[in-house]
């Protein structure tokens, strides 16, 4: 009677829903805090400083650090940035560019992973072969270039965008994610007489809306972030992106070598160098940090969901 007195706690505790955990699991999960707390900490820390720095005097950085004296503060980094008029121009072809480049990506990428997904697709190996090399090799820049010149879409928009369209990586995701949808789904669709593309528009697409957002969040944050590709095809300064904008303004207001004539002229450039740096980061990351809280409940369902099978 006693040892069923002794029992009840434990069973009272399990129908409650409540989870025992032992020594070992706690010191597992207060090791997975503490570890998150590092990463926090690390993440959060240098991105505080990027923001009070961008207000700061470079001289009184330099000399003492962070200050939290508002009176040592300025804005004339932002007022730099911000009125100059190919920044407008910059943001406007960042936004164009990486809107165009999100949608054709994911288009691609999801029309793509689909027949690849269908356990009786023919050739499905000799492509699933195909596109795997493609992760590994690549033509290189100098015949890219060619590549792109002999087509006509040097020094356009198009150079930019189409070369990078299509990613492997993200059609392996999308088309884990098809893989672990119910093929019940699609026998119901048989059954109603809907046609390959009315499923795969009309039924598919909306129950893989976690994983089109995740894959949407993805290449625009690549393509907001990227200048290299604009730097190498772009040659008009009106087709340029904010990326190669805010470069091409960090490194006029850094001083030359050999400017020893003019001692202050050089001491000015170096410190407008210094104050541009961090604004200059602050006003090309705004727009993702505003942007991703919306794509956070779509990004942890399609992550999740899609790494289910392998």
């Amino acid at each position: 009677m006693g040892k069923a007195c002794k029992e009840v706690p434990a069973m009272s505790k399990k129908k409650s829903g409540m989870q025992i955990y032992t020594k070992q699991d706690k010191a597992i999960l207060y090791c997975g805090y503490a570890l998150l707390a590092v990463f926090l900490i690390a993440i959060i820390v240098p991105m505080v400083y990027i923001v009070i720095a961008s207000f700061m005097d470079p001289v009184t950085l330099q000399n003492k650090g962070i200050s939290f004296d508002f009176s040592k503060w300025s804005l004339d980094a932002y007022e730099r940035v911000i009125s100059d008029k190919q920044i407008w121009v910059g943001f406007k072809n960042a936004v164009l560019y990486s809107v165009i480049f999100t949608v054709i990506s994911v288009a691609v990428t999801m029309l793509a992973a689909y027949p690849m997904s269908l356990p009786d697709f023919k050739g499905k190996k000799f492509f699933n072969t195909l596109f795997v090399i493609t992760m590994f090799f690549n033509g290189g820049l100098i015949p890219t270039y060619l590549l792109i010149n002999n087509i006509g879409l040097l020094d356009s928009m198009w150079a930019v965008i189409l070369p990078g369209a299509f990613s492997v990586w993200n059609m392996i995701i999308a088309r884990t994610y098809y893989q672990g949808i119910p093929r019940e789904l699609r026998e119901a669709a048989d059954v109603d007489g809907a046609s390959e593309m009315r499923y795969f528009f009309n039924i598919l697409l909306p129950v893989c809306m976690p994983v089109v957002a995740v894959l949407a969040l993805w290449q625009f944050v690549a393509m907001w972030n990227s200048y290299f590709d604009a730097m190498i095809y772009l040659n008009s300064a009106s087709k340029q992106p904010l990326q190669l904008v805010l470069r091409s303004i960090l490194i006029q207001s850094q001083p030359e070598s050999g400017m020893i004539a003019d001692i202050q002229s050089t001491a000015e450039r170096a410190k407008m160098a210094e104050l541009l740096k961090y604004a200059t980061i602050i006003i090309s990351s705004l727009p993702l940090l505003v942007m991703y809280p919306f794509f956070q409940k779509y990004f942890d369902a399609g992550i999740m969901a899609g790494s289910v099978k392998g």
